[in-house]
């Protein structure tokens, strides 16, 4: 009898214990009740280079683009359809063709717990306008005549003149909001980003990770999905191909010869999607011989462009002019035009005309790091020779590739653009005297009457025409070779959901999760 009282207390108290570990408060992975508590939320991405700094107003850079841009807003934005729609400022009005009036969502605070207002506005512009911080996008704002704070939630934008291409350049990355304190206290935002968006920036290992976390006070609901994105450096596209592969990281970029790689790869989705982006050869042309104009037509005839599309993009790109073709109808066929057409007699005649014979010796600078940028040199190379053209190729780190850009400090440079979202950045940002990041030493006054007729005039229309002008203008003078346009490929882990690249943002997270 005593044992089987023994027993049932037994019984009794493992039932309790049992009872106490089974609370149905618990949650799933998806958060539902009823199942193990939810997982922490951590997307790792590869990128294939190092940020070139985190200042906004001052780094061009797409590997800091990448990073920033998370971190920072603007006052618009656009959609998935490209389409401008508010970011910071919740509407606008245009009270004429040259005022802009915005007001802002209210309540929206720094990374750092102070709200964000109409000042903050204000001091980013200032910031940005001043030619002490030598912002790659002050020429973007440079009819901006007059800013002024009506309120902590409103402010206005006066323009010199009527300006086509104001809404679009404010949803530039770079045109990020920024807090005072932040900048005054560390001299710039090079190593510190404190914004007011999805993600907050916890910590940089040179050579090594950025992490960001998730901005817990984030004024729209629900986003982000996630909780933490580690990014890591890895420059050589095999290790990024390994850690795809394995599930060390979740996402990267690829080039389309290493996507062909990931065929069969069950658990590997591979994006892809036409860019915005163009590969170029950039000259200094204050520097002999680059100065000719028929030097760099010679160059232009001399090069092989379906070649470089066809062995360094495996085929997956589009020969380009300077305004990509993923642009739609504001970029022309330049397959048609004459220094497209692979020409080496014609060449080497306008080689002889500006006073180079038997040809001449040159350098091409490049980034080492970047396989696409070395192997269209190396084309170039081979190509160029077969008109006495004997090119050196000098591969040098992103760090001093982003200096030798800025100060032009190389006579030829192979590189990588965006064309933007409106033609103006394609045209006048990169090639216009004063434009921004006209780093050639280039000038033409007919030019620059171009594309300023091209910000002026508002209808699309006749814009499109003047950008046709524009165009072929800018092709027959030469300052830069545009190469090709080319398909870029995203590898995603199938565990990552709701993630759609766009030829304009391309690693938009802010909805992604990972199940």
């Amino acid at each position: 009898m005593l044992k089987k009282i023994f027993l049932f207390f037994l019984l009794l108290i493992v039932a309790v214990v049992v009872a106490a570990c089974s609370d149905d408060s618990e949650t799933t992975a998806d958060g539902e009740d009823g199942g193990e508590e939810a997982a922490e939320q951590v997307l790792k991405i590869a990128n294939d280079q190092e940020p070139a700094g985190l200042d906004p107003h001052k780094t061009p850079a797409h590997s800091s683009v990448r990073v920033y841009s998370k971190v920072y807003e603007g006052l618009v934005t656009f959609d998935e359809n490209m389409e401008i729609k508010g970011q910071l400022a919740k509407d606008w009005e245009q009270p004429d063709d040259s005022t802009y009036i915005f007001n802002l969502v209210e309540g929206v605070k720094f990374h750092n717990g102070r709200e964000m207002t109409a000042e903050d506005v204000l001091y980013s512009f200032e910031r940005i306008m001043d030619e002490e911080t030598a912002s790659h996008i002050s020429s973007y704002f440079s009819d901006v005549e007059n800013i002024e704070v009506m309120g902590d939630y409103k402010i206005k934008f006066e323009l010199a003149a009527p300006n086509a291409t104001f809404l679009s350049h404010l949803t530039n990355s770079s045109a990020a909001i920024v807090p005072k304190e932040v900048v005054e206290e560390n001299g710039d935002l090079q190593q510190v980003a404190v914004g007011t968006g999805p993600f907050v920036f916890e910590e940089w290992v040179p050579d090594s990770s950025v992490t960001l976390s998730k901005n817990e006070d984030y004024y729209i609901e629900d986003v982000p999905k996630l909780d933490r994105v580690e990014y890591y450096t890895m420059k050589e596209e095999a290790a990024r191909l390994s850690a795809i592969r394995t599930g060390e990281i979740d996402m990267t970029t690829l080039t389309a010869k290493s996507t062909e790689l990931l065929e069969g790869e069950d658990a590997v989705n591979i994006k892809g999607y036409q860019s915005l982006e163009y590969s170029y050869i950039g000259f200094n042309v204050d520097k002999e011989p680059f100065n000719n104009k028929k030097v760099r037509q010679a160059l232009s005839l001399a090069t092989d462009r379906q070649n470089i599309a066809d062995v360094v993009w495996d085929g997956e790109a589009i020969i380009t002019g300077p305004i990509a073709p993923a642009m739609g109808d504001w970029s022309i066929d330049v397959e048609q035009e004459e220094l497209y057409q692979r020409d080496l007699e014609k060449a080497k005649e306008l080689l002889a005309e500006a006073g180079y014979p038997d040809g001449f010796s040159t350098e091409i600078t490049t980034a080492s790091t970047y396989a696409d940028m070395v192997d269209t040199a190396q084309l170039l190379q081979q190509q160029w020779k077969e008109i006495g053209v004997n090119a050196e190729i000098k591969q040098i780190e992103w760090g001093e590739y982003i200096d030798t850009w800025s100060n032009t400090s190389a006579d030829i440079l192979v590189g990588r653009n965006g064309s933007g979202t409106d033609p103006d950045r394609a045209m006048n940002y990169f090639f216009h005297t004063d434009g921004s990041a006209n780093v050639w030493n280039f000038s033409n006054e007919e030019y620059d009457a171009i594309v300023e007729k091209g910000k002026r005039t508002i209808d699309q229309e006749k814009r499109k025409d003047i950008y046709v002008e524009a165009q072929e203008k800018l092709l027959d003078l030469s300052p830069n070779l545009f190469l090709v346009s080319p398909e870029n490929y995203v590898a995603v882990r199938d565990g990552v959901k709701d993630f759609t690249p766009y030829a304009h943002n391309g690693e938009d997270i802010d909805h992604v999760y990972k199940k």
